[in-house]
């Protein structure tokens, strides 16, 4: 049952990740934000104190679900797994804060890739789309089968060999 709880919250992360994003960060909370969306030379943002804050509420599920172990421990582990998934997706993949992918043939991983790169086509508070991590829209899917497709016809010796 807990296994359950954790993956049910690492699901229901994404929505609370996107009405987040959306309302929060694009909204009262902007000028904390605003700092991912602006060019900048240097490792941190003020962006990244919102880690702080989702490492802090998972500590707190983690504390009080402890002893004994209920919900609460399982609810702390799903947040902590959705924030480890987010770290590797969002900062290591898409932005690069760490240097350790290439580039994908992956069709899941380039249109999330394209869907935050559309997000970023603005340094404004409003204007931008795709508030997600996880979830991309379908359009977003079409276009990167079709730069997958094309890659392998321009480079077939990167494709999968066939099986006969």
């Amino acid at each position: 049952m807990g296994i359950g709880i954790m993956l049910l919250t690492f699901v229901a992360m994404e929505g609370v990740a996107w009405v987040m994003h959306k309302y929060v960060l694009h909204g009262f909370l902007w000028f904390l934000h605003k700092s991912h969306h602006t060019r900048h030379n240097h490792a941190f943002e003020l962006n990244d104190l919102f880690f702080a804050y989702y490492g802090t509420l998972a500590m707190l599920f983690f504390i009080f679900g402890s002893e004994p172990i209920d919900y609460r421990f399982w609810v702390g582990a799903g947040i902590t797994l959705y924030g480890v998934a987010y770290f590797l997706i969002h900062d290591v993949f898409i932005h690069r804060r760490i240097r350790v992918f290439g580039k994908t043939s992956n069709v899941y991983l380039k249109a999330l890739n394209m869907a935050h790169k559309v997000h970023h086509k603005t340094e404004a508070k409003d204007g931008s789309e795709s508030y997600g991590m996880l979830w991309v829209a379908p359009r977003y899917f079409k276009e990167a089968y079709r730069i997958v497709n094309k890659q392998q016809e321009l480079q077939p010796w990167r494709s999968t060999p066939s099986k006969s």
